[in-house]
């Protein structure tokens, strides 16, 4: 297989046929969450396993967003994976300004003083070993430190911009 990095389109094109492509690519609903003075968290839909030895993950986050200060700097960082019962705290954590560790999200300090929300499918802690710049993002690189897979729920995913829940 090629690949050709010129294919007579402009980047804003490309930019929207990346969107376009990937609306039809459904994927797995996490939320990221860390602490620095103050608890942060947004939702992704870009987390991947990387390698199983040693465990590590990846996930991206933009540098405009409110989450990108606190997450330059920590040194671990809280990966849940939410349940299709989960679909308002996803839209919580997608939405820019809300109070996403308000009173209406169940959460705990968690290991390392990580946010850790409640009623999630699976969650880990990793400890970030790498932030790497990407276009308007970062791919943070974690390694996982300890976590917990026996929540109850199957998985929300995200499609065709909107969540959606598995089918039998």
């Amino acid at each position: 297989m090629t690949a050709t990095h010129d294919l007579g389109t402009s980047s804003l094109v490309a930019s929207d046929i990346l969107r376009s492509v990937f609306r039809q690519h459904a994927a797995g609903v996490a939320v990221i969450t860390a602490r620095g003075s103050r608890p942060v968290g947004f939702t992704a839909t870009s987390l991947a396993s990387v390698a199983a030895e040693p465990p590590l993950l990846s996930f991206g986050v933009g540098t405009g967003s409110s989450s990108w200060p606190v997450l330059r700097d920590v040194e671990h960082v809280g990966i849940h994976i939410l349940g299709e019962h989960q679909r308002e705290l996803a839209a919580t954590f997608a939405r820019s300004g809300a109070d996403r560790f308000g009173s209406d999200t169940g959460w705990r300090s968690g290991p390392q003083g990580v946010p850790v929300l409640d009623g999630v499918v699976a969650w880990l802690v990793c400890r970030v070993v790498a932030r790497i710049p990407a276009g308007d993002h970062h791919v943070v690189i974690g390694e996982v430190t300890t976590g917990d897979p026996s929540g109850a729920g199957r998985p929300l995913l995200y499609h065709q911009g909107r969540f959606n829940a598995l089918r039998d």
